[in-house]
C-alpha cells in the first residue's frame, strides 16, 4: 500500500471559494486515493459545502480559522497580520511536517511572501523560482521563473535549470528533460551577459539529469524540442501573459468566425470532434498549477481565478509531486 499523502489546502484562496475548493476536491479523491486532505478555513462556511458531497469524511479534516488574506491585500499586509488566516497556517502545517505539500489559490504575491517567511531554502540555492506547466506540439513543457525574480544570475538560471529538470522528472519520470534557455536568438553571441554566461556554464557541466540544447527564442517554446525553458522573472511573466493573451485572442476569434454565417456554423458542426480536440489543447485549466521552486517543502499555486476542474488538476500536480519525491530530487541534483 503507498504513503498516505497528507495535502494542506487554503480553502478560502480564490475566486468561488470555499466552493470551487471542495468541488475540486470532490472530484479529485474520485480519481485517486492514499490521500488525505487538511483544509484550512472558515468551518461554518465549509462544512455545510462539504456535507452534501460524497466526500470520505475519513479523507479530510477542517482546521478552523475565520481570517484570510483578501485579493487586495499587499504581500506587507499578509506578512505582518496575516498569522492566523488559512494561507499562513496551511503553509505553516507542511513548516511543522505535518503535511507533505501545500497549495493556494489565493494572492500571489502573499503566497510567496509568506512561504519565503515560513520555509527554509533549499542549501545551495539561493532563489526560488515560480514554474508552470506548458503544452507543446510533443507533450508538455516545464517554464521557470514566471515572475518570483525580476533580476537573476548566472548561478540563479543554472540552479533553475536544475530545479526545473527534475520537476519535469518528477511529472513525466518516463522522459529526460531536455533544457534551453529562453532568449532574443539562438546564437551563442545572442543576449546578455549574464545569459551568454550561463549559457557556457551550462554548455561545461556534465549532468546525466539533464540535456542542455542552448537558447530558444519565444516563437519555439511550443515546439516541444526541448521540456524545459529557463528564463528570467522578467522574461518568463511576459512570455506567460503574452501566451495566455494569444491563446484566448485565438479562441474568441475562432469562437466568431465559427458564428458568423450559416456556412460557417454548418462548417462547425462538421468538424465539431477537431474542433473538440483544439479547445481542450487550449484550455488553460489543464495546466492549472504553478510549482514554487527552491523551497524544502512544496507549494503550489492555482490560479485564482479557474474551476473546480483547474483545482482538481492542480491537485493531481501535488499528489505526483510528492510521490516522486521532487524535493529529494531537487537536493541530490543541486548538492
Amino acid at each position: 500500500m503507498s504513503k498516505l499523502i497528507n495535502i494542506a489546502v487554503d480553502a478560502m484562496g480564490g475566486d468561488n471559494s470555499p466552493q470551487k475548493i471542495i468541488d475540486g476536491i470532490e472530484k479529485h479523491h474520485k480519481e485517486s486515493k492514499n490521500i488525505f486532505y487538511k483544509l484550512f478555513g472558515d468551518k461554518n462556511i465549509i462544512d455545510p459545502i462539504i456535507n452534501k458531497k460524497s466526500i470520505d469524511k475519513k479523507v479530510y479534516e477542517i482546521i478552523h480559522t475565520d481570517e484570510k488574506i483578501k485579493g487586495e491585500d499587499s504581500a506587507f499586509t499578509a506578512a505582518k497580520r496575516g498569522k492566523n488566516t488559512s494561507m499562513w497556517l496551511a503553509i505553516e502545517s507542511v513548516k511543522q511536517k505535518i503535511s507533505d505539500i501545500v497549495i493556494s489559490a489565493g494572492n500571489t504575491a502573499a503566497l510567496l511572501v509568506i512561504a519565503k517567511l515560513n520555509l527554509k531554502m533549499i542549501e545551495n540555492i539561493d532563489k526560488p523560482a515560480l514554474s508552470g506547466l506548458w503544452p507543446s506540439k510533443k507533450g508538455m513543457s516545464v517554464v521557470l521563473d514566471l515572475g518570483a525574480n525580476i533580476e537573476c544570475s548566472d548561478k540563479n538560471l543554472i540552479d533553475f535549470s536544475i530545479m526545473g529538470s527534475s520537476l519535469f522528472k518528477s511529472l513525466f519520470p518516463d522522459e529526460k528533460p531536455k533544457v534551453a534557455l529562453l532568449n532574443i536568438g539562438s546564437e551563442e553571441l545572442k543576449g546578455n551577459e549574464i545569459i551568454k554566461e550561463t549559457y557556457q556554464k551550462l554548455n561545461q557541466i556534465t549532468n546525466e539529469d539533464f540535456d542542455f540544447k542552448g537558447f530558444i527564442e519565444g516563437n519555439q517554446i511550443m515546439d516541444g524540442n526541448v521540456n524545459v525553458i529557463v528564463a528570467d522573472g522578467f522574461t518568463g511573466n511576459v512570455a506567460l501573459k503574452t501566451a495566455e493573451g494569444t491563446a484566448n485572442f485565438i479562441t474568441s476569434e475562432l469562437k466568431y468566425a465559427m458564428k458568423s454565417s450559416i456556412f460557417s456554423k454548418l462548417g462547425s458542426l462538421i468538424s465539431i470532434n477537431s474542433l473538440k480536440k483544439f479547445k481542450k489543447k487550449l484550455d488553460p485549466r489543464l495546466y492549472n498549477g504553478a510549482i514554487l521552486l527552491g523551497l524544502d517543502s512544496p507549494v503550489i499555486k492555482s490560479h485564482g481565478g479557474t474551476d473546480y476542474i483547474g483545482f482538481a488538476n492542480s491537485l493531481s500536480v501535488c499528489e505526483k509531486i510528492v510521490k516522486n519525491n521532487l524535493i529529494d530530487k531537487i537536493k541530490k541534483s543541486i548538492g
